[in-house]
């Protein structure tokens, strides 16, 4: 018996393989009974199957909306005979083949590779609606939702949209080039940025450096001023102290005597003369004075607070206005502190303010005289023994001395038909240049071209001679 078994090809327990003929034989009787589990109405699987007297099977729903609305003698969607209307019968054996069906057809769709199902049919996704945008089995091409729609075969959707997905993808990484670019660029202003934040920075803390040393001069300059008036108000006291323990002494003496006479009798009393005392000397009564109003109110104390007022720059020479706006060459020497700041060879001066960033202007009205020069220096300018005025020596101004010319080097002749008589220095730090213009008429006069003005502190610089008087206008 076993060699029979043998003999015949078969394997207990297991299947025999279909060939090539054999699947294509098995999906054509899964297709057979397909149409034989659909409804001829609806074209679908059948839903409740029911049969009528001349034997079709149809729907429930179908079969009731096709004699929806008839009160006579219905007759067969499919074979026209006529039939009675009430006399529907389950057909429980369709419903149980029709299961079957389902489920060969799922089986069929798997094995001939496709990996998409109809949900509905249970059948492969072999078509695609173009109208809908969806893959669709045979039987929903058939159903009412597809019937008159564009279908095409899957395969031939499938590589529509393969070309338009790699269209889409060269935009979409073109896109991506851009934003990476985008991206770079973006970094590098950041680093840009961030290096001119750190200029800022590192100005800003060498300026308040600067500051902070030029203030720590200043309270030192302002402490031994203090400790001179301090030697000089006891030297005065003192001074003053032994001059009227002189008078003191000397008009106790004088009390004395008459005290010593008034206890002689009457006639040896009368007979005394008595010495006229003197009177305070004025020379003391006024050093005395002195020394309490001026000294204290109107003298050393104020020419103390007027150092924090007057401009530290300027040469002793020079005479500046209390409001600070003129200035003249003086002819004598003045008594200043010979600080850090001041020239002490040159007739020059800085403004009060500097800049360092921005556009500033103002005007000077120089007049008539014949040595003057106005313009911009650094606040690192030298300001002891010889200066170099020019861009080098961190001078950019004009000047009136044997010719009108600018302080370039060699310096620049400016043949005008007339010197102004009043000036508008412009200073733009962010361009770093330098423009003078005669503001009577706005002509130009001069101007250091961009560039030319490197970054940090810059203040007004003047330098006035013997004639002439600068003033610093509104």
């Amino acid at each position: 018996m076993g060699a029979g078994l043998a003999g015949c090809g078969c394997v207990t327990g297991a299947p025999a393989p279909l060939g090539p003929r054999g699947a294509m034989a098995a999906e054509s009787l899964v297709e057979s009974l397909q149409e034989e589990a659909t409804c001829p109405v609806c074209l679908e699987y059948f839903t409740e199957p029911v049969s009528v007297e001349c034997g079709h099977n149809f729907c429930r729903a179908c079969i009731s909306q096709c004699w929806e609305g008839s009160d006579s003698a219905a007759c067969c969607p499919q074979c026209r005979e006529t039939v009675q209307q009430r006399n529907l019968r389950p057909n429980r054996q369709l419903a149980n083949v029709l299961e079957i069906a389902k489920q060969l057809s799922l089986q069929a769709a798997k094995g001939a590779g496709g990996d998409g199902v109809c949900g509905e049919h249970q059948e492969a996704l072999k078509l695609f609606c173009e109208e809908d945008q969806t893959p669709i089995c045979v039987i929903c091409r058939e159903s009412r939702a597809h019937r008159a729609h564009r279908v095409v075969p899957i395969e031939e959707a499938a590589q529509e949209y393969k070309v338009l997905s790699f269209s889409h993808l060269k935009t979409l990484r073109e896109e991506r080039e851009k934003l990476l670019g985008f991206q770079v660029t973006g970094e590098k202003r950041s680093q840009e940025y961030l290096k001119q934040t750190e200029t800022e920075r590192q100005k800003i803390v060498s300026e308040f450096q600067e500051l902070q040393q030029f203030l720590e001069a200043q309270e030192r300059l302002l402490l031994a001023q203090l400790e001179k008036l301090d030697e000089e108000i006891l030297k005065i006291q003192n001074e003053n102290i032994t001059k009227l323990s002189e008078e003191i002494s000397h008009l106790s003496e004088l009390i004395s005597e008459p005290e010593g006479k008034c206890q002689k009798p009457a006639s040896e009393f009368l007979q005394e003369k008595f010495q006229q005392p003197r009177k305070i000397s004025p020379e003391l009564e006024e050093r005395v004075s002195n020394f309490s109003e001026k000294t204290f109110v109107n003298g050393n104390w104020d020419e103390l607070l007027r150092l924090w007022e007057e401009n530290e720059t300027a040469l002793p020479k020079l005479i500046l206005s209390e409001d600070q706006k003129h200035v003249r060459y003086g002819d004598i020497w003045q008594q200043l502190p010979d600080n850090p700041e001041r020239f002490d060879s040159w007739s020059c001066v800085l403004g009060c303010e500097g800049f360092t960033s921005g556009r500033h202007c103002w005007e000077v009205e120089v007049g008539d005289g014949q040595c003057w020069a106005v313009g911009v220096a650094r606040e690192s300018v030298g300001r002891k023994g010889g200066i170099s005025r020019s861009p080098e020596g961190g001078i950019w101004a004009v000047e009136r001395l044997d010719q009108f010319q600018a302080l370039t080097s060699p310096v620049t002749p400016l043949p005008l038909s007339r010197v102004p008589s009043r000036i508008r220095v412009c200073l733009d730090c962010d361009r770093g240049q330098v423009t003078f213009i005669d503001a009577g008429d706005e002509a130009p006069i001069f101007t250091f071209p961009p560039g030319s003005v490197p970054g940090g502190r810059i203040r007004p610089w003047f330098w006035v001679w013997e004639g002439s008087r600068l003033r610093l206008c509104p």
